[in-house]
């Protein structure tokens, strides 16, 4: 299974060309800049046009207009995860967003303590701490996802949120992706990250 991985486009996937072959693409939030109805609209009707197979996205901390929001009406194809999972060809997929609103409720951390023990693939935007996290001499990664991920153990966790940490880090048991397109002046200059994920 090949999976095609992006995260933090903030509204500039339509600058984003060629993208290569998959099976699956998977967006970690920040689709939009402003967090209006408008531009997510317009990242749906664009991701939805994509030829892969399935695809799957989740909201980030600039996509207010998503909190709470129920996404009607997806292809069967397309899949919005919002604390909640998918089985895909026996692959367990999993996404949790990251609203402010949540992180300031404590609902954030609620919602992360509920990530299954079984998820093959992880998606979330914020990274865990210490890895893929760093950015102006400060780790922005999460401490209680860090010990979630160790706990889970699933084989892969991509997210974003973090731009110029993007790459990928592995570990004994989980392979972590931070696919963050932008640079931290927000301009284009990453690709997409091509995974194949094995058998289970």
């Amino acid at each position: 299974m090949l999976i095609l991985h992006l995260s933090d486009t903030h509204s500039k996937h339509h600058k984003l060309r060629n993208l290569p072959p998959a099976d699956i693409i998977i967006h970690s939030g920040d689709i939009s800049f402003a967090g209006s109805e408008n531009e997510v609209m317009d990242f749906i009707e664009w991701f939805c046009a994509l030829p892969y197979k399935y695809k799957i996205f989740i909201a980030g901390n600039h996509d207010d207009c998503l909190f709470g929001a129920k996404i009607d009406e997806l292809p069967e194809n397309c899949f919005y995860l919002c604390n909640s999972g998918v089985t895909i060809e026996d692959v367990k997929f999993y996404g949790t967003p990251m609203f402010m609103e949540d992180a300031m409720s404590g609902d954030y951390d609620r919602n992360i303590q509920k990530i299954p023990d079984d998820t093959d693939i992880l998606i979330t935007h914020q990274p865990p701490y210490g890895i893929l996290d760093f950015s102006a001499n400060i780790r922005y990664g999460d401490h209680k996802l860090l010990e979630i991920v160790l706990k889970t153990k699933p084989k892969y966790h991509l997210f974003g949120h973090i731009h110029g940490a993007n790459g990928i880090e592995k570990s004994e048991h989980t392979t972590f992706v931070n696919a963050a397109v932008l640079s931290e002046n927000y301009e284009l200059i990453y690709e997409p990250i091509l995974l194949e994920i094995g058998e289970k």
